[in-house]
């Protein structure tokens, strides 16, 4: 079914503003796809906090005009799906890769993310990109490695000393 113009102003105002707050976008070739495999998408990326949308490509360009996935523009050919990511960059990434691995009928076709393009092949990488939560374990462990060093190191003149007294002990109880 065709949308009309107001309908299509909608979907454009509608991509417009997901775009703005979006932090990473993976755009995908789904040729091939059944409906129920594009069910399933939907449902894993609605879990995942990804905005996925089937969408004229057309559509797309004026959507993303202004914003920092203005970059994808002239790249934009064949069908088309759009994942964004809404808080989580590498959260698109990962659901295209991880569907990707079971279904070769949906390829990976554009990575943007900070304003640049990239090809497919770094989809990988943006997948592999730590989540929030992993980032913050990742720091926290950053800035806690040197304090417990220093612990350490005041530690041990304790210990030595502890070592060379029971050491010292041990001699005179076998002599």
């Amino acid at each position: 079914m065709a949308l009309n113009f107001e309908q299509k102003k909608e979907v454009v105002a509608e991509l417009a503003e997901v775009a703005r707050g979006a932090v990473s976008l993976v755009a995908a070739e789904y040729r091939g796809l059944t409906v129920a495999q594009l069910t399933d998408l939907r449902k894993k990326a609605r879990d995942g906090g990804v905005f996925l949308k089937v969408v004229k490509n057309t559509l797309v360009k004026r959507a993303v005009s202004g914003t920092d996935y203005e970059c994808i523009g002239e790249a934009l050919t064949g069908p088309l799906m759009y994942a964004f990511s809404q808080e989580d960059p590498g959260a698109a990434g990962r659901l295209v890769q991880d569907y990707a691995k079971t279904n070769d009928k949906l390829i990976p076709k554009i990575v943007a993310i900070g304003g640049q393009m990239y090809g497919p092949t770094e989809v990988e990488r943006l997948a592999n990109l730590p989540t929030r939560e992993q980032a913050l374990a990742i720091l926290l462990g950053m800035l806690t490695q040197p304090a417990s060093k220093l612990v350490r190191t005041l530690a041990e003149p304790a210990s030595m000393l502890a070592r060379t007294i029971n050491g010292v002990a041990e001699q005179k109880q076998a002599a």
